[in-house]
């Protein structure tokens, strides 16, 4: 086999995480020693990174040209940091999210004056997404107009890309409904079912959340898709608001349970007051293993019981 292949091979095993080795190994019998040295650099890669289930501690050291020293202690799910504008909830978010490579390692030198307390406390990775509010224009529009979508704001883009992932998405829920069902436990049709349930759940919320708007998702596309009044709509085609929550719920969607961390600042710009009163319910049905941390200036954010959950920036703060 040529290197080219075997490399190939590699690294569809580690994008995948795994996924694909098994299919291949029985459709591809010679192949089946190079499949198990991919295995074995999987196994290594995973084994190295050790990811944190969530936050407990955020210290940030000289924020503000050293006027301030942040501390703040995090809840295991949902964290809403508060105050009036230029306090500096963005600035503690977005330094925080500095810190983290690409990958979400957080070395301790990778943001002088930033420390993450995780737990567990040996875990040198965290997975996590960003969610911005603002559907400005796209800066670099020239060259992503060579995909040939009609892509016009940042939100355009998130949904773009979220695509794709949305598609890996399925590939993965349909391999394990796959594996499940050829295990021959008594059980396997139930378990199979409850691979699925996140996806049609999302599907679910979506066209509840689009009732007045004649809106319903398309579920026999692989991609997101909308119906509306007997035509078809692309998600850029939809409202500043809609593609907003599409945006995180989807977002959401695609972590696939996995613990991690969601970062928001601001997710309420462009909801409706009733989408921002149930936001942050919707993002823990979808996935009960995430931890939110947002920042909010909307009252209606925390309605549904989060009050408790607030802190102010004057609270962690400390001259």
């Amino acid at each position: 086999m040529p290197i080219y292949e075997i490399l190939s091979l590699c690294y569809l095993a580690y994008h995948k995480r795994g996924i694909c080795i098994k299919n291949k190994a029985f459709l591809l019998p010679l192949k089946q020693k190079f499949l198990i040295f991919c295995t074995t650099i999987v196994t290594i890669s995973t084994s190295m990174q050790k990811y944190a289930d969530y936050i407990e501690e955020i210290e940030i050291d000289s924020l503000w040209s050293g006027k301030k020293h942040i501390r703040w202690t995090l809840d295991r799910q949902v964290n809403i940091l508060s105050g009036i504008n230029g306090v500096g909830k963005s600035t503690i978010l977005n330094k925080v999210i500095r810190s983290l490579s690409q990958g979400g390692e957080f070395p301790s030198h990778s943001l002088k004056g930033v420390r993450l307390k995780v737990s567990p406390d040996d875990a040198r990775w965290i997975r996590y997404d960003i969610i911005r509010s603002f559907d400005r224009p796209l800066m670099n529009s020239d060259s992503i107009s060579k995909i040939n979508v009609d892509l016009v704001t940042e939100l355009d883009w998130q949904l773009f890309q979220l695509q794709r992932k949305y598609l890996d998405y399925q590939v993965n829920i349909g391999n394990r409904i796959i594996e499940t069902l050829q295990s021959g436990e008594a059980d396997a049709a139930e378990k199979a079912q409850q691979i699925s349930q996140p996806k049609k759940r999302f599907q679910d919320i979506l066209d509840d959340l689009f009732t007045e708007t004649g809106k319903k998702i398309i579920r026999s596309e692989n991609e997101i898709k909308f119906s509306s009044l007997g035509e078809e709509l692309a998600p850029y085609q939809l409202s500043s608001g809609e593609k907003q929550i599409l945006v995180i719920l989807l977002t959401v969607l695609v972590e696939d349970n996995e613990h991690y961390v969601l970062f928001m600042d601001e997710p309420e710009v462009s909801l409706h007051i009733e989408w921002q009163k149930r936001l942050i319910d919707l993002i823990l049905e979808l996935n009960p293993n995430v931890q939110i941390i947002l920042t909010t200036h909307s009252p209606a954010v925390i309605m549904n019981g989060w009050i408790d959950r607030v802190t102010e920036v004057t609270d962690i703060t400390d001259n």
